[in-house]
């Protein structure tokens, strides 16, 4: 354990709740998705509850549901937002802006919530691809902030963190849907050459994560 504590932790953060979430549609990598009032609320939130949190960078998907999360937090530390392509949701193809409801009467359905690893969203991604893609970009920014109590927050989406949360543990991909990551929440994974530890999941603020963290 004492290993982990002088390398990276990542906060993989969910943006907050837009319309695309509250109806039950799957926005993909549609443009123009704004956070609604809930979600703004939710991102003002995560800035309150980690401004104390000594956070050395901070990266975003590209989508503005992720910055405009990301805002809060990064103002709070004065931080730059580092926008990164690779963080984008998952490119889900033909499915994009179609409604969940209609999307669990098709057969392949059943392929995404129970064999993952064996689907591909017409004219999208494969999950194995999305893993790969969130891993090494992840991977990347691990090496950038390798110093010891490196704190980094990531703000981007569901799937692909659930799916990161997967690979840094060793799961089987099959397995990730049965991971949670609500909108506004934040999972905390230690990571270092040696592996990676999950301190928390789908955890929203108050957060209490750091070690040997003071209480106020």
């Amino acid at each position: 354990m004492y290993a982990l504590a002088i390398m990276t932790l990542l906060l993989l953060i969910r943006h907050g709740e837009n319309e695309y979430v509250k109806t039950g549609k799957m926005a993909g990598r549609l443009p123009g998705v704004h956070l609604n009032e809930r979600g703004q609320k939710q991102a003002q939130a995560l800035g309150e509850a980690l401004k104390d949190v000594p956070i050395k960078a901070i990266y975003s998907s590209p989508l503005e549901r992720a910055q405009e999360t990301a805002k809060p937090i990064a103002e709070a530390r004065k931080l730059q937002i580092n926008i990164n392509p690779n963080l984008l949701d998952t490119d889900v193809g033909k499915w994009q802006g179609k409604s969940l409801k209609v999307l669990r009467l098709y057969k392949s359905w059943k392929i995404v919530q129970n064999s993952p690893s064996r689907f591909q969203f017409p004219g999208g991604e494969s999950f194995l691809d999305l893993q790969r893609r969130i891993a090494n970009a992840l991977e990347e920014i691990v090496r950038k902030h390798n110093k010891p109590h490196d704190i980094v927050a990531v703000v981007f989406h569901a799937d692909p963190i659930k799916l990161a949360v997967s690979n840094f543990l060793g799961l089987p991909l099959d397995h990730f849907q049965r991971l949670s990551c609500d909108t506004g929440s934040v999972s905390v994974l230690h990571v270092n050459e040696m592996g990676a530890n999950l301190i928390k999941l789908n955890q929203r603020p108050p957060f209490d994560f750091l070690p040997g963290e003071k209480k106020k």
